[in-house]
């Protein structure tokens, strides 16, 4: 900040590259493919070449050495959401990387899971007895 003015400089913000710098302008992937938080991304069939590849795309492919979900894709190269799934487009279509959805997305219905988790909160919390609980449909 300038001591004379009281007024930000660009110095005085660091390096700073716009999302959309990024991600060519694009706001969406060009698929059709909706990255979900909790899918799966690993690593895919084809070899990168790593020199023709931005700092960021680079950074998502070393991470999905060992499969990460895209949260933690994001988290990891802090850069918001959408600029990673724009991303994480592009890479699936050269073949770098293979997202898989999660194991089961259905309700969770098994109801002795669910009486089990609903003690353990009672029990943390202290509040609701037993028998004031409804029964689990």
């Amino acid at each position: 900040m300038d001591a004379q003015d009281g007024r930000w400089s660009d110095w005085d913000t660091g390096p700073v590259s716009r999302p959309y710098m990024l991600t060519g302008g694009r706001t969406r992937p060009r698929g059709d493919r909706f990255y979900a938080l909790l899918d799966v991304v690993g690593q895919g069939p084809a070899t990168p070449n790593r020199a023709s590849l931005s700092p960021e795309r680079i950074r998502i492919l070393d991470i999905c050495r060992v499969p990460a979900t895209v949260a933690d894709l994001a988290s990891a190269v802090d850069l918001p959401l959408g600029v990673v799934r724009i991303l994480l487009d592009d890479l699936a279509q050269e073949g770098l990387i293979e997202v898989r959805v999660p194991a089961s997305t259905a309700r969770v219905t098994d109801k002795q899971l669910l009486r089990q988790v609903l003690d353990a909160l009672n029990a943390l919390l202290g509040t609701v007895p037993q028998d004031d609980v409804p029964e689990l449909v």
